[in-house]
């Protein structure tokens, strides 16, 4: 059936009526939305300079703190190294050369000698008494003032150490003659710069900060950063810097984000800065109730908050907060944005936001009319015409593609469906045919992948085992090494010199022998030396026989090493009968030289067992592992309390275990079950093949190696337990 030419009802208009229609509504409601999204985009905007802001102003305004307490952590080293270095010296000299007591009982610098501008002052209370160690201390932090103090001039009033006795060392240019004119008795150890570093106050012994003060002298507003220092348990002197606050303070008030302000406090409310902050007597306060109840608002908020949270909400004062915490005195910088502020930008876009869509909603009308009587109505037929084809399965459709908009777009598409159904229809037909070969292609490449994993597998085996076997030859070599170097110092000890010197004192006395071996007082000691001589010459002989059969012996444990490994792509070899408690005299011996060299001694407690049939070189390589591992495990520990627990049990008839204990580090909880992994270690200079290779010969013996330890600094047990086959008796 044929459409009419002719619509009862003008499309153009019914179209642009419900169009209108819609389209106000949609402006309506996008207006609403635009206005809601501008104001939580503006607010998130708003939110995130402030917490930019807050983050760069305390990196800023925490860089002089965290200086301090890096130039303390300098001095503190230093004045610890200085004072054991005294230790070793008679001061008195040079402290009588710098330090003179006067006339009022106090000690002080030697007034003709000292200029405060470029020397430490020194200033000790006439009821103090001067011992040996203090005054070294007073020399040490001298010395130690006089070397950093001109350097840290240049961002701290001053540098001072305070002694705990009561003695001061300052260097302090402002007031050179400090120490020259403070009254005899003067004692700053009640003064809250010194208290907040004594062990009661302060049993962390870390850096701490003094509240905010005005400095009586030069009236500016400070605060004083103190570091303890303690040695061998004692509270030795205390370390401290004079930070001034007026440009930080000053900063913080004039410095802000627009709207907004910014306040300074600590944890326990005390105020370091604010815009509307009062001097009363020597303390920082609010003028109005109102102000203090508003502050403390402030500072409950932020206590309240989570240790990530860095913007906080005021909902009762309508603010926002946003917080960062100062390093070094750990005080709080918070800049307050009052919500006015925010929601202000946001009432303003979306007033041009509602002009803007009511101003687009008549244009688009307008727009819309004109189009839909040229570009739309005419169109619409031929398209609803090309529809009707294409339902029927006609894709040969004739329509004007002329036209640059969709519709065009719609006509040329129309007209490009039969060729894209038809190309693909005979891709397909392609793929169909060419699916067999691909198929094929991917088999071979899977075949070749699957060839070149299995080479590879075949080459990490190989890898593995010859690190295993480099490993293991290498704990034998210490030891062949260690032997033959004590075989050279005995070689190169022998007095083989004195027999070339006695032969030529008999050949010169050759004519006389007799009278120079009787009634010569050389000649008499002649004989017993010689004899002393050969037997010295006897017993180095077989002290280096004793060293030479070792060198042998660990020679012949590296060949079977390598055999054992060779073994491992094989049968395994037959067992043979096992004496294990020789065999685990024989993993120390292998291993005496670095015992000996590491001062750990060694206590065995074997029992007495007859022999097994097992594999005699995979255990011993197994227990000189163990040994060596456990020798190096005990480098911490002091060397008159390194001690090697060896114990050998048979706790059933079907088994037998192997203990060896060490008193060294110990291993953390969460390294137990990776202590045994393929190059696991715990040392900077180990490789992880040890124990592993070690785990893998104990499962190959039918038997197991675990390890318990009660944590770090606890100690270690390995524990080594294989099957119990007696040897046939011979």
């Amino acid at each position: 059936m044929q459409p009419s030419s002719r619509p009862k009802a003008p499309l153009a208009r019914t179209t642009l009526l419900k169009m209108g229609v819609r389209i106000a509504v949609i402006i309506t409601v996008s207006t609403i939305f635009s206005y809601l999204h501008m104001l939580r985009t503006l607010r998130g905007e708003a939110l995130q300079q402030l917490k930019q802001h807050v983050s760069e102003r305390s990196q800023r305004e925490q860089a002089l703190f965290v200086l301090a307490e890096d130039n303390h952590a300098l001095m503190k080293k230093a004045l610890e190294e200085r004072i054991r270095a005294l230790q070793k010296e008679d001061v008195s000299a040079r402290f009588d050369s710098l330090f003179v007591r006067m006339p009022d009982g106090s000690v002080r610098n030697r007034p003709e000698s000292f200029d405060g501008t470029k020397r430490p002052g020194v200033f000790v209370a006439r009821n103090v008494p001067l011992d040996d160690d203090l005054r070294r201390r007073i020399l040490a932090s001298y010395d130690i003032i006089n070397q950093y103090g001109p350097a840290f001039l240049t961002r701290f009033k001053d540098t001072f150490f305070t002694l705990p006795e009561g003695p001061v060392i300052s260097y302090w240019p402002g007031k050179p003659n400090y120490c020259l004119e403070t009254a005899p008795d003067f004692m700053l150890l009640d003064w809250e710069y010194f208290q907040i570093s004594v062990p009661e106050k302060n049993p962390s012994r870390q850096t701490a900060w003094s509240s905010v003060y005005k400095e009586d002298i030069s009236t500016q507003w400070m605060t004083t950063i103190t570091t303890p220092l303690d040695m061998d348990g004692r509270h030795v002197a205390s370390l401290s810097h004079d930070v001034l606050l007026d440009e930080l303070m000053t900063r913080t008030i004039s410095d802000h984000l627009p709207g907004a302000y910014n306040v300074i406090f600590r944890d326990d409310g005390a105020l370091i800065a604010h815009p509307d902050l009062k001097v009363q007597g020597s303390t920082l306060q609010l003028g109005s109730e109102q102000q203090q109840k508003h502050l403390r608002s402030i500072i409950e908020r932020v206590k309240a908050r989570l240790p990530n949270e860095t913007v906080l909400e005021l909902p009762e004062y309508g603010e926002y907060i946003a917080v960062a915490r100062l390093k070094g005195p750990g005080w709080n910088f918070v800049t307050v944005l009052p919500g006015s502020v925010v929601s202000q930008p946001a009432i303003l876009a979306a007033r041009y936001v509602l002009l803007l869509g009511v101003l687009s909603l008549l244009l688009e009308l307008v727009i819309m009319y004109w189009v839909l009587q040229q570009h739309i109505s005419r169109p619409l037929i031929s398209l609803t015409e090309a529809t009707d084809r294409v339902s029927a399965g006609d894709f040969k459709v004739a329509l004007s593609t002329s036209r640059e908009d969709e519709l065009g777009q719609l006509a040329r598409s129309f007209r490009l469906m039969a060729d894209q159904i038809q190309r693909r229809e005979e891709e397909l037909r392609q793929a169909n045919e060419g699916l067999e070969q691909r198929v094929e292609e991917r088999t071979r490449e899977l075949k070749e992948v699957h060839s070149q994993l299995v080479k590879t597998a075949r080459q990490a085996g190989m890898a593995e085992i010859a690190t295993n076997v480099l490993h293991n030859v290498g704990n034998v070599l210490n030891s062949v090494y260690t032997s033959a170097q004590v075989a050279k110092e005995r070689m190169n000890g022998m007095r083989l010199e004195h027999v070339g010197r006695v032969a030529n004192m008999l050949q010169e006395r050759q004519d006389d022998l007799p009278i120079f071996l009787t009634q010569d007082e050389r000649g008499r000691h002649l004989m017993p030396f010689l004899s002393k001589l050969g037997q010295n010459l006897l017993d180095e002989r077989h002290e280096i026989d004793i060293l030479l059969d070792d060198v042998g012996r660990y020679t012949e444990h590296i060949g079977d090493i390598v055999k054992v490994q060779q073994n491992y792509a094989r049968t395994p070899r037959l067992h043979e009968p096992v004496v294990l408690e020789e065999l685990l005299e024989d993993s120390l011996r292998i291993n005496a030289a670095g015992l000996a060299r590491h001062q750990v001694k060694v206590v065995r407690n074997l029992a007495h067992l007859p022999p097994l049939l097992t594999d005699k070189h995979k255990l011993l390589m197994i227990l000189v592992n163990l040994v060596s591992n456990a020798k190096y495990a005990m480098d911490d520990v002091p060397p008159a309390e390194r001690v090697l627990d060896v114990k050998l049990e048979q706790p059933s008839p079907n088994y037998i275990r192997i203990e060896i204990h060490d008193n060294g580090m110990g291993i953390a909880p969460e390294m137990l079950t990776r202590i045994f992994q393929y190059g696991f270690t715990t040392r900077e200079e180990g490789h992880g093949f040890g124990l592993h290779s070690s785990s893998l010969a104990a499962q190959e013996l039918g038997g197991s190696l675990n390890v318990q330890s009660a944590g770090k600094g606890q100690g270690a047990t390995f524990t080594l337990e294989i099957p119990y086959h007696p040897a046939p008796e011979k």
